[in-house]
């Protein structure tokens, strides 16, 4: 991989992301020479150099900036970063600069805010160990694993002067509020402050600087002992150091250093910057925050919940905020340490809290909103997915994750493999970690030559000075956790002796795709006596530890020995045959161990029910394990595609097919590790009947379908009537004759096809009732005069007319008759309960034979509806 100098002069050379454009004016104009997707713009004036109150957000879903307006809580312009998606970004940020770092890829971009143009851009080592810091007009970057700090032209990426030179394994790298860059040495057990040499007037060339000015190393404080973990974090003015081994908080402020001791048992975190008077100090194991003031006072609380995902807790406004990231809330406590608010997100994941142009923003990478917070502790959720976004739907939000299960908690186990080699009047140990058994290793204690020794957790080698060359020592270590110090494990026994080899002149790592890093030397002078072996000691930022020893030139440290897509160097010290060592040789090159990407998690296959022989897909991001996971490999059924999204929809299979889902994420390494799941398409619909009623002009079918996984409609059939569409669980079908035998027909349909049922089902016959037609002025007497043989009823006739040869003879007031149908006749009135009743329908009956009566002499049941019957 190409060097951060090498990469410089491409940087300058004018090279530009790639993209459409949404805006308006001479913004578009810059936009479009620069290629960047710019969404939801509005006019030129809030484009540009409108930088009050804001802060970028990154949201690694969309591989998209967002300018959060703190005043308003909303988006006013936002910028998509290509072939960034779901990539770990790191965004530093001025009011006129902004420069991004992707820990996936290495790549960093400088982008002026005043133009929204990408100035120049570039790549580090990928992975976790370069941190960019930008102050104004100053941006270092910090090469942790070799302890390289360089200056930077922000506007050209071109080199400032001369670099300034740690020991490997360094850590911080962060500007304070005047300006002044801070390093941590842990090996040294120190801190220093750079200030950084003034900006030429024009941009920097891409060709390394000649003379001319250079950052300057200008103050150096002892805070710890040689080999304890430090984090740091900057303050306002000056920095706050954190010796995670021995529970301790040092500032230093105005070159006056200041040590607040800490009752902690496991190890604690800062953010990279601190604003205000206190500095709060976060222990995840314990759930709790310190809170150290100027005058090293110390005041201690807890906080809700359980687990140990809480991030670095953040000072604001006189409030302490905290963010548990196992369920996405953000907690507020008073100076006092009382809960005064509770900030609930929407889902787990990463947070983001940074206190920027007074107001705090709580940024959730992984999600779809975000935070702001003003001095007055008002919070307001912003969308940055909103204003006319280009793409579909924001990401479905995950399920949370189940609760952790709790670990059985004791004392570290011993630590492995612990080593001494001798050298000129002194030793080196190392070891490897020991188990931690459930509680974070605070340190590990080395005990030996009369002397005690603590070390942090991440620093298994340590220098033992001082001894007597010809004495033999031997060396005891063992860890200490929240729950006490773990059993001792010995080393073997070394005499320290001035006859020790020369280290090897050079060491080279290479990583390599199945996850091993070989190590490289050309062979140690032993100086008269046989090199028996070699130890090899990994540095990365912030920690120092073995990773193996060989009697060859050359060392493989396993796969998932060092952790991927973290940075790591090198050195080596020869061991002759009488167990004396060399010093340690020059650091080697930066190596980013990687791997094939793990399983997709999450993993569903659903069918999909509008369309046939389809299943969709869906899964959460593979970890990458150290390089970009450029694709998935899906194979559904046989059929297989490769595609760079978490999500895909595959068709072309059977109806009602039984498939199995095969999803593999791959990577420089090539296809990681399979996850399967089984999916079915949408199968034809299946029609149960389950039974039907009727009425003299209606039918009901009940019926149950098994929709085949699709979308179903449903409707009933019968001969010679309409279908009816109705809800699949029943269907009345109306306007039937009476007493009538149906056959019908249930058709469930579905995007696979249909399923069919039928139920044969009679329609109830229909009755009326004879009534006597009496009218008012008596005129009809004789009709229902019961005195009078064989005329005290209605008449019924054989043919629809009152044709007294055709009369087929009387019907009881009262008597129930089966109607059959209705037929065109002779009008006839009558009245009936009073009320008068005439028409042209009369109606055939099952009387004496099929025959009529007029429908003014009879009342159908039902409603008296002759609609009711069918035609004749």
């Amino acid at each position: 991989m190409a060097t951060i100098d090498d990469a410089v002069r491409a940087g300058a050379s004018g090279r530009r992301f790639r993209g459409g454009l949404v805006t308006v004016g001479t913004v578009a104009a810059l936009l479009a020479a620069m290629g960047l997707t710019v969404l939801g713009l509005g006019a030129a004036d809030t484009a540009v150099a409108s930088h009050d109150a804001s802060s970028w957000l990154w949201s690694s879903a969309r591989s998209e900036l967002a300018r959060v307006n703190g005043v308003t809580a909303r988006v006013d312009t936002r910028v998509e970063v290509p072939d960034a998606r779901r990539h770990p970004t790191r965004v530093s940020q001025t009011d006129r600069l902004l420069v991004l770092r992707d820990l996936t890829t290495g790549q960093v971009s400088s982008l002026d805010l005043a133009t929204l143009q990408i100035t120049a851009n570039t790549r580090t080592a990928p992975g976790i160990g370069v941190n960019v810091a930008l102050h104004e007009d100053a941006a270092f970057v910090v090469d942790a694993v070799q302890g390289v700090v360089r200056q930077l032209d922000p506007r050209s990426l071109a080199p400032i002067g001369e670099p300034v030179g740690y020991p490997p394994g360094i850590t911080g790298g962060e500007f304070d509020g005047a300006g002044r860059l801070w390093i941590a040495v842990p090996s040294e057990g120190t801190v220093s402050m750079i200030t950084a040499a003034p900006l030429p007037s024009a941009p920097a060339s891409a060709a390394p600087t000649e003379g001319g000015l250079s950052p300057q190393r200008v103050a150096t404080y002892e805070v710890a002992e040689p080999s304890h973990e430090l984090v740091v974090s900057t303050l306002d003015e000056g920095v706050a150091v954190l010796d995670r081994t021995a529970g301790e908080l040092v500032t230093v402020r105005a070159g006056t250093v200041t040590r607040a001791k800490l009752a902690v048992s496991a190890p604690g975190t800062l953010p990279a910057r601190t604003t205000g008077s206190v500095v709060p100090v976060t222990v995840p194991g314990e759930r709790r925050v310190h809170v150290v003031g100027t005058a090293g006072d110390v005041n201690a609380f807890a906080v809700p919940g359980s687990g140990d995902r809480l991030s670095a807790a953040v000072a604001w406004a006189g409030r302490i905020y905290t963010a548990d990231e196992s369920t996405g809330t953000v907690y507020a406590f008073d100076a006092d340490g009382r809960l005064v608010d509770t900030v609930r997100g929407r889902s787990a994941g990463p947070l983001e809290l940074e206190v920027r142009e007074n107001h705090l923003f709580i940024n959730a990478p992984d999600a779809s909103t975000a935070r702001v917070v003003d001095d007055r502790h008002r919070v307001r959720e912003v969308d940055k997915y909103a204003n006319d976004v280009l793409g579909g739907d924001p990401p479905p939000v995950p399920p949370p994750p189940p609760p952790p299960k709790k670990p059985k908690v004791g004392k570290p186990g011993a630590p492995r493999a612990v080593t001494a080699a001798a050298g000129n009047a002194q030793a080196r140990v190392s070891w490897r970690a020991a188990a931690a058994n459930g509680a974070e290793i605070v340190r590990y204690v080395v005990t030996g030559a009369g002397r005690r020794l603590e070390v942090g957790a991440n620093q298994r080698a340590v220098e033992v000075t001082g001894l007597t060359n010809g004495e033999t020592y031997r060396f005891a270590v063992h860890a200490v956790n929240a729950r006490g110090a773990g059993p001792s494990r010995n080393s073997n026994p070394v005499t320290p002796t001035a006859a020790v080899p020369d280290p090897p002149a050079s060491v080279t790592a290479q990583e390599r795709p199945d996850g091993t890093v070989l190590v490289r030397w050309p062979a140690a002078n032993g100086q008269g006596n046989t090199i028996a072996r070699y130890a090899v000691t990994a540095t990365s930022a912030g920690t120092n530890a073995p990773a193996g020893e060989s009697t060859k030139t050359e060392l493989v440290v396993p796969a998932g020995e060092l952790e991927y897509g973290t940075q790591y160097a090198f050195t080596v010290v020869a061991v002759n045959d009488r167990g004396a060592g060399s010093a340690a040789s020059p650091v080697s090159n930066t190596v980013v161990p990687y791997a094939a990407p793990g399983r997709p998690v999450e993993l569903s296959a659903a069918t999909v029910s509008d369309r046939p022989g389809t299943v969709a897909v869906r899964w959460a991001p593979a970890e990458a394990n150290g390089r970009p996971v450029t694709g998935y490999l899906v194979d559904v059924g046989g059929r297989r595609s490769e595609v760079t999204d978490t999500a895909t929809t595959i068709g072309g299979l059977g109806n009602g097919q039984n498939v199995t889902v095969t999803v593999k994420a791959v990577n420089e390494a090539g296809p990681g590790a399979e996850a399967t799941v089984t999916a079915r398409t949408v199968a034809e619909p299946r029609v149960t009947v389950t039974g039907s009623s009727a009425t003299a002009t209606s039918a009901t079918v009940r019926f149950t379908v098994d929709a085949g996984g699709g979308k179903v409609t449903c409707a009933l059939s019968a001969p010679g009537e309409p279908a009816k569409a109705g809800g699949c669980g029943s269907i009345t079908m109306t306007g039937l004759p009476p007493g009538t035998s149906h056959t019908f027909t249930v058709t469930a349909t579905n995007a696979a096809g249909k399923g069919t049922a039928t139920r044969v089902q009679a329609t109830a016959a229909l009755y009326g009732t004879a009534t006597c037609v009496n009218g008012p002025d008596g005129d009809q007497r004789t009709y229902c005069n019961a005195d009078v043989d064989g005329r005290n009823g209605n008449e019924v006739f054989s043919v629809p007319r009152q044709d007294n040869d055709r009369q087929v003879g009387w019907a009881k007031p009262g008597t129930r008759l089966r109607a059959y149908c209705r037929q065109a006749g002779e009008d006839v009135d009558s009245w009936i309960y009073n009320d008068q009743k005439q028409s042209t329908w009369w109606v055939r009956v099952d009387y004496k034979g099929r025959n009529y009566i007029p429908w003014a002499w009879l009342n159908l049941d039902g409603g008296d509806t002759i609609t009711d019957l069918p035609p004749c």
